[in-house]
């Protein structure tokens, strides 16, 4: 009879021994009889034991790792698979063991959808590590899909021979997105969404040639967005740029290219299109863009164009000229859109705050009156009158809640305040029908002594213009557009002009004006 069996032996040293014994016993004579080998097998049992840890170990490592994980043996067939690959490809453990790798990592081209090939079998075959592009979608058992990242390497023994592929891969979403996003900043303009320069200037080079003649190109410059950044703030300037590219856009074919060149430019590619055509573009455009207006503001566009009709015409002479054309067109256009906006900004300050439209005509009166008392001529007198009327229109540049605030001003208030002659000054310098005046409102608060603002001229560095206004102004706002305090009587406005005289005020407009005051009365 046969026998196997594990026993456990004690050595002379005291340490104990595990024997593996194969033997026969028989019966011989009557007697028994045994006969077989013992072999040492506790080092084999050490080494196995650890060998089965360490497998423990890995699979617990491989299920606890945050990428999924699928491993199969050298005919495709799965042998393991941890949670985060059950997750991703909807099979369950107990769905995918034993199942065709291509079953459960069904993978498709993100692009044109077709099948993937097998990276599995593509291991195998080379013997070496294999990575997909970022163009890969991998399709759940619910259908979903989800772009991955993945790479597959195999499993070698101390022979080379194959004995399987392990393939790791992990959800690329949240990654693809973020590179998208960065690709898509990288190529558009983030304020407009259009295409930025970059972009332009390699689809102008790729475009340029015989086939797409005639190659059109038309630019456009948004007219008056200075002096609306300058009157409302930059943040109704952008919205201003934001009609304009997307009326641009709604005008133009899918084919076409717009781009943002940078602060108020846009251009236009057009393959294969002839001027006439450009011509008609450019009408729609600006068709559309009369009818949209950003607040009170209309958006107003001046445009030019060109065509290249012969393949060795430098494209970039054809931009200079498409440039030059709008440029041109501008000239005439975008005074005339100034002008208007001039007027658009006095009349929402005074919409804003009827008290300054009050103060503001009455000093445009005073002025008007004290200038005629001084001698200046008609026309003088006509452009002083339209400085009183408009010396407070860099008020549109303040905080909202500062003009009509109930409290008392504090320091940072004031200061605010006294930005307006200034940003009064851009306003109307920027537009031709009223930049005669623009020195006369940025020098109307300074002061006789130097002490005024913003550039501290003093004397008669001040222009007589300016002189008379400071005057005009601040009697009006003695008398009646005191906040916080009562209002001065005449009585007492004349004797502060008196105090005044000298250092506030030019010694001789105090005089005159004072004359004036005491005569009306």
């Amino acid at each position: 009879m046969k026998f196997k069996a594990n026993n456990l032996l004690n050595n002379k040293g005291g340490g104990k021994l595990l024997i593996r014994s194969n033997g026969v016993l028989m019966n011989l004579d009557g007697k028994r009889y045994f006969t077989g080998v013992g072999i040492d097998i506790t080092e084999s049992k050490r080494l196995e034991s650890a060998l089965e840890q360490e497998s423990k170990l890995l699979e617990t490592t491989l299920i606890s790792v945050g990428d999924g994980v699928i491993s199969c043996d050298r005919n495709g067939q799965i042998l393991f698979i941890n949670r985060v690959a059950e997750e991703l490809t909807g099979w369950t453990k107990n769905e995918a063991l034993g199942k065709p790798f291509e079953d459960v990592f069904n993978i498709v081209n993100d692009t044109n959808h077709e099948k993937a090939g097998n990276i599995v079998a593509d291991v195998i075959t080379t013997k070496s590590i294999r990575e997909l592009d970022n163009q890969t979608l991998l399709i759940a058992s619910d259908g979903s899909e989800r772009p991955i990242e993945d790479s597959a390497a195999p499993i070698i023994d101390e022979g080379g021979e194959v004995l399987g592929v392990v393939v790791v891969f992990r959800d690329y979403t949240e990654k693809k997105q973020k590179l998208e996003q960065i690709q898509f900043l990288s190529y558009h303009d983030q304020l407009t969404g259009l295409y930025n320069r970059r972009f332009y200037e390699e689809e102008l080079r790729r475009m340029d040639t015989l086939r797409n003649l005639p190659l059109s190109l038309i630019m456009g410059d948004v007219n008056g967005l200075k002096l609306v950044n300058d009157s409302f703030g930059h943040v109704m300037g952008d919205e201003l740029l934001k009609k304009a590219a997307a009326v641009i856009s709604k005008s133009c074919r899918a084919d076409d290219v717009v781009a943002r060149l940078g602060g108020d430019e846009f251009v236009v590619l057009l393959p294969k299109t002839d001027q006439v055509v450009a011509e008609e573009i450019i009408a729609r455009i600006e068709k559309l863009a009369s009818k949209e207006k950003v607040g009170t503001m209309e958006l107003s566009i001046s445009f030019g164009f060109e065509t290249k009709y012969d393949k060795d015409e430098d494209i970039q002479q054809v931009f200079k000229k498409a440039e030059d054309y709008m440029y041109r067109r501008k000239l005439t256009e975008s005074l005339g859109m100034r002008n208007k906006t001039v007027g658009m900004v006095i009349e929402t300050l005074f919409d804003k705050y009827q008290k300054e439209m009050l103060h503001s005509e009455r000093v445009s009166k005073l002025s008007a009156e004290l200038g005629s008392k001084i001698g200046l001529n008609i026309k003088d007198s006509h452009d002083l009158k339209t400085a009183g009327l408009m010396h407070d229109i860099g008020k549109i540049g303040i905080a909202d809640g500062i003009l009509d605030k109930s409290e008392k001003l504090n320091d940072e208030d004031w200061a605010e305040i006294r930005r307006h002659p200034e940003i009064g000054y851009r306003i109307l310098s920027s537009a031709n029908e009223f930049a005669e005046i623009a020195d006369h409102i940025l020098e109307s608060h300074e002061r006789w002594d130097g002490c005024g603002y913003p550039k501290g001229l003093k004397g008669e560095e001040i222009s007589l213009e300016a002189r008379i206004i400071a005057i005009a102004d601040a009697y009006d706002a003695m008398t009646k557009m005191r906040f916080h305090m009562e209002s001065f009587t005449v009585e007492e406005a004349i004797e502060e002009i008196n105090r005044c005289s000298g250092t506030q005020f030019d010694p001789e407009i105090a005089r005159v004006f004072i004359d004036i005051i005491k005569n009306e009365d």
